[in-house]
């Protein structure tokens, strides 16, 4: 593939050929945002043409993309009061320092300050106001001249019709559609007919330039920079300048830009930025390094192409082009058929990709994927890698239809298809084994010696349909098995009798109520107290437990209605029958707000997120269980840090969590020290 090529062994056709597919690619991106080159591959083969140009002056061919805005790939109209440029790249803390001693050198001075702030992956544009009114916004074109896109500043956030003072300036920075808004602009387009966005910067691309369409697709503009506000200004204070005047800046992100005296800061600061990027709400492809005293930047000068005193540390990217080979359709313990995309493998962010998730077959149906397609594929930080959309214009009509079941893949029974995610029919039925395993789980009702093989045995012996079954087993029935002797029997009855009495928690928990999981189901039976009055509730009264808001509440009576005749199995063997004293009803929390805590303990009024490995006296506990633990000592536990956390319990790699925590300024524990803290709650043990 040429895009992985050796720059050393380009030959002169192929660097003619590299010239070509550069330039190529760099209209589609530059364009509507396709391209199906993914950012690495495209880096690399410009910097392959570059090695090639270095050593053969001579033959560089005049449409290279190298040392152009843009790579030459686009042309515009209207003329920019000052020319628009691009950024030169790096690759590595070793490059990045290379740089700065190259600027150094050319200033004959040591740089005064760094600026460090996130490489937005958008659309750059220059927004021009009047007298403090917006009336008129370009892209960057070619750098010298852009394309009007007026028209669509409407739909624009961050970019306001008119700023805080009347004054004439011409805002530059980058339009972007945020995940949110990505996920909404494809259903939206879905439903007129339209082609979902391949990925959010194509849908940038695409919207902007977009005329008469007859839906709105809102987007987010971040300034960077600005022309005509007070040149002496340092870059860190002109975007204090620019919030000022009514423009959003990243300064509103958690990736805000960091001043940095000394070039090791910056790298520090390089690290902070990439730990948020899997948590942040948009993509970025690189963080941007610029000296921050006007001074150092007149001295330094721009080239043709882009200025002397700024430079990207490019990241790997988060998007690859890759070839849809299959689409495998799995069976979850609930019976939910999930389809799963068996991918070429592809290296993503350092991590090679071979499956990706479908969600459901309306999503696939939406995106119009098929067989053998060129595809997207998302990966950031964690999350589990998604297939976009398909590369429709690359199709070369050997693809084929994505062949959805007609029947259970695992049992053969009926598949109901009333909602999106289809279900075989016999529900939790289907997958006896896995429902069986997860409920004998540490975080649910504990049941040492029930693992796999045992939970197998039991079923395929038709001994156990459901896990209430467990507890009508018998000591001759067990001895009959295959390699189940006396003590094995004993032992397992014995822990079947103990998970018996577990707290309510543990015992809905352990139900796998869809949309639930160990902490919810806790609130919930200390909500209300018995089991019989959480069947008794309806979708209104459960929507009072904190965290569950009206789509949530109607989803839980769903699964308990179904789940009736289990819950009855269940009572009749004593399992889940204890009574507590309900707490005092609360309002439930709205999306994002903090949920009211208990009165007491060592962390009443705190709202915990737990990350990373636990040592100490938690090491030995679960995940499921350090929460319990944060919420017997009156805290709430959550799964993300926001402003609304109060601690963070970072164990070793901690990660992006513990970063984010220090950048707001959250109080941070080491496991020993948080164990200390809520010493009289720990678990006997």
């Amino acid at each position: 593939m040429m895009s992985s090529m050796n720059a050393a062994l380009l030959t002169p056709g192929e660097y003619a050929d590299a010239v070509a597919t550069a330039v190529r690619a760099a209209a589609a991106y530059y364009g509507d945002g396709t391209t199906p080159l993914g950012d690495d591959e495209y880096d690399a083969l410009v910097r392959a043409v570059e090695a090639y140009e270095q050593e053969h002056p001579d033959e560089v061919l005049p449409d290279s993309p190298t040392g152009k805005v843009a790579a030459g790939a686009v042309v515009g109209d209207v003329p920019h009061s000052v020319p628009m440029l691009s950024l030169d790249n790096v690759f590595s803390a070793e490059e990045l320092a290379q740089w700065a001693a190259g600027l150094d050198r050319r200033l004959g001075r040591p740089v005064a300050a760094w600026c460090v702030e996130p490489k937005l992956d958008g659309l750059a544009v220059a927004a021009r106001y009047r007298a403090g009114r917006l009336r008129q916004v370009l892209t960057r074109g070619d750098g010298l001249a852009g394309e009007d896109i007026s028209h669509a500043a409407d739909a624009v956030l961050g970019l306001p019709a008119a700023l805080a003072e009347p004054v004439d300036v011409e805002l530059r920075g980058e339009v972007l559609l945020t995940h949110e808004q990505f996920e909404q602009a494809n259903r939206i387009r879905t439903e007129h007919g339209a082609e979902p966005f391949a990925h959010p910067r194509s849908g940038a691309a695409g919207t902007l330039r977009a005329k008469d369409r007859p839906y709105r697709i809102e987007l987010t503009f971040f300034a960077y920079g600005a022309v005509g506000l007070d040149d002496d200004l340092t870059h860190s204070a002109l975007l204090e300048r620019l919030a000022a005047i009514g423009a959003n800046t990243a300064a509103t992100t958690a990736a805000h830009p960091l001043r940095c005296a000394t070039i090791e800061e910056v790298q520090q600061c390089i690290e902070e930025i990439v730990a948020l990027r899997a948590a942040l709400p948009f993509g970025i492809d690189g963080v941007v390094v610029k000296a921050d005293a006007a001074v150092d930047q007149r001295d330094a000068g721009s080239g043709s192409r882009a200025p002397r005193w700024a430079v990207a540390r490019k990241l790997a990217a988060e998007h690859k082009v890759t070839r849809l080979l299959d689409v495998e359709w799995n069976v979850g313990r609930t019976g939910i058929i999930a389809p799963r995309a068996v991918l070429e493998p592809v290296v993503i962010d350092g991590v090679t990709v071979t499956y990706a998730t479908l969600h459901n077959p309306a999503d696939i149906t939406r995106r119009d994927l098929m067989i053998n397609d060129q595809v997207f594929v998302y990966r950031a930080g964690d999350v589990i890698p998604r297939v976009e959309a398909p590369l429709t214009d690359q199709r070369t009509g050997d693809e084929r239809p994505i062949v959805f079941p007609e029947v259970c893949p695992r049992c053969g029974d009926a598949i109901d298809t009333t909602e999106q995610r289809w279900r075989c029919a016999r529900g939790r039925g289907c997958q006896a084994v896995a429902s069986v395993i997860y409920a004998a789980g540490r975080d649910q009702l504990d049941i040492e010696g029930l693992g796999g093989t045992r939970a197998v045995q039991l079923v395929e012996s038709g001994l156990v349909a459901d896990i209430a079954d467990l507890f009508a087993l018998t000591r001759e029935q067990l001895l009959g098995l295959e390699r189940m002797g006396a003590t094995s029997t004993d032992n397992l009855l014995a822990a079947l009798e103990t998970a018996r009495s577990r707290p309510l928690g543990r015992v809905f928990c352990a139900l796998g109520v869809r949309g639930t999981g160990r902490t919810m189901s806790r609130r919930i039976a200390a909500h209300f107290g018995s089991m019989a009055a959480v069947r008794a509730a309806d979708a209104d009264t459960l929507a009072q437990v904190a965290g569950i808001g009206p789509e949530k509440a109607r989803l839980v009576v769903a699964e308990l209605a179904e789940l009736a005749p289990l819950l009855d199995k269940l009572a009749a063997h004593g399992v889940g029958t204890a009574v507590t004293e309900p707490e005092a009803p609360a309002v439930a929390a709205s999306a994002g707000d903090a949920e009211p805590a208990p009165a007491g303990g060592p962390l009443a009024g705190e709202a915990v997120v737990v990350t990373g490995s636990m040592t100490g006296p938690l090491a030995a506990l679960s995940r499921g269980e350090v929460n319990d633990l944060v919420e017997r000592a009156g805290g709430k536990s959550s799964s993300s840090v926001s402003k609304r956390t109060t601690l963070l319990v970072a164990g070793e790699k901690a990660g992006s969590k513990r970063a984010k925590a220090e950048e707001l300024g959250i109080r941070i524990l080491t496991p020993e020290e948080f164990a200390a803290l809520v010493a009289d709650h720990l678990p006997e043990g």
